[in-house]
């Protein structure tokens, strides 16, 4: 019965002259980097004190939180064991393996060689974050852009030997090493002089990135507001375009970075003919919280759209960045992955050509017609095939698996 559904769906996108097969194999080459602090409430493996800074704050207490690299990395795992096709992991320099000490200024490649072994192991590949909160040097809410030169200097020393590492880790892997940069700089109320901190932040970053590394993909993040920095971002959109534009970096585009009312998924095909490469990082806003677990819902299906249509597939890397402590965390990595692919393949199903001479000659009644009759389409079953193909569960007894798992991790 499945078999015939299949072929049913099959020739019903071909009717449209959509190759569903074309499809499935295009669905299979993205990779998608996922973050590793959704694993533990970004809370990571150091002996530090400081508070959080840039309004990032995990709520929630749902058990089964990983404890240790070793939790995480099972954890992980698992997590990988349940989304098709094969991925990157997103590493922050706060989530060392060692049973040293060293302070954010004196990481170094050793310090995360288990995580490269694992991966390894695993067949997956790795990027990484200079991780410029959750330390005390950043209570103040500022690092690259303080006016105290040491901490300053602190930091770019810590964002020198990111840099370093995330060389090391993508010669490694064989697979450039994505090392993104964003910091939680920012003030409360209204500053004075704007331009002072601005400029400090820039000649911060020119400081990190003055020698060229290989096997190594620079990228800078902006953000518009953060709990404790609601004035002023010192590392704005607009800032941060120029930098990446005259410095040749990539430029980071978080989904829940931007105010709600703003369409990401526009910026793109904007960016793209002025940048080489472009970050995306995939999150669901709600108000003032930029970290939900991403839905299919028409954000993210406008993202897909974009990435798609404008032929960005080749010079976007796909990350994601959300994290939700009040359901079973290796579900949200699982869930919001798996979101993300399905909705690259509705993209990946659509008639391109069909639609784009309508807009062409102006038709946009046929334009909307196509595009609404296309939500009929079997999507789902397509979506069937791709994780068949991959020996990878679906409908109950995915449920089955995610809650199976999480069982035998809530007594942490």
């Amino acid at each position: 019965m499945l078999l015939t559904f299949v072929v049913s769906a099959k020739e019903h996108f071909a009717t449209w002259d959509i190759d569903t097969e074309q499809a499935l194999q295009r669905l299979s080459d993205i990779s998608i980097s996922v973050h590793c602090w959704q694993g533990d409430d970004v809370v990571g493996f150091e002996n530090q004190t400081g508070l959080s800074g840039g309004g990032i704050q995990a709520t929630g207490n749902h058990p089964g939180r990983a404890r240790n690299p070793e939790e995480l990395r099972n954890d992980l795992e698992f997590s990988f064991s349940k989304i098709p096709g094969k991925h990157r992991l997103n590493l922050h320099a706060m989530y060392m393996d060692t049973n040293e000490t060293p302070d954010r200024d004196e990481i170094e490649y050793k310090h995360f060689e288990t995580w490269v072994d694992w991966a390894k192991q695993i067949n997956i590949n790795l990027d990484f974050n200079p991780t410029f909160f959750a330390h005390n040097k950043a209570d103040d809410n500022l690092t690259l852009a303080h006016p105290n030169a040491s901490i300053r200097d602190f930091w770019i020393e810590h964002g020198k030997r990111t840099r370093e590492i995330a060389s090391k880790i993508g010669a490694k892997m064989g697979s450039a090493c994505i090392n993104n940069i964003w910091v939680p700089d920012g003030y409360k109320d209204i500053p004075i002089d704007r331009m002072a901190a601005r400029s400090r932040l820039e000649k911060s970053l020119d400081a990190i990135l003055e020698k060229p590394k290989q096997h190594l993909k620079d990228a800078v993040e902006s953000k518009l507001f953060g709990i404790g920095v609601e004035a002023c971002t010192v590392g704005s959109h607009e800032f941060y375009i120029g930098y990446a534009i005259r410095n040749k970096t990539l430029l980071c585009i978080d989904m829940g970075h931007f105010h709600p009312t703003e369409s990401t998924a526009d910026k793109l095909s904007a960016l793209a003919l002025s940048l080489d490469e472009i970050l995306l990082h995939v999150s669901r806003p709600m108000r003032w919280d930029s970290d939900h677990v991403i839905l299919m819902n028409d954000e993210i299906l406008s993202m897909a759209h974009e990435l798609v249509s404008a032929d960005l597939l080749n010079k976007t890397n796909i990350g994601l960045d959300f994290f939700d402590a009040t359901i079973s965390r290796t579900a949200a990595w699982v869930i919001g992955t798996r979101n993300m692919q399905k909705a690259l393949l509705q993209s990946l199903l659509k008639p391109w050509k069909l639609l784009r001479d309508a807009e062409n000659k102006l038709d946009f009644t046929k334009r909307l017609t196509i595009t609404e009759e296309l939500k009929d389409l079997p999507h789902g079953v397509v979506w069937e095939e791709f994780c068949t193909r991959h020996n990878m569960p679906v409908g109950q007894s995915l449920i089955k698996d995610l809650e199976g798992y999480q069982n035998s991790v809530s007594g942490r």
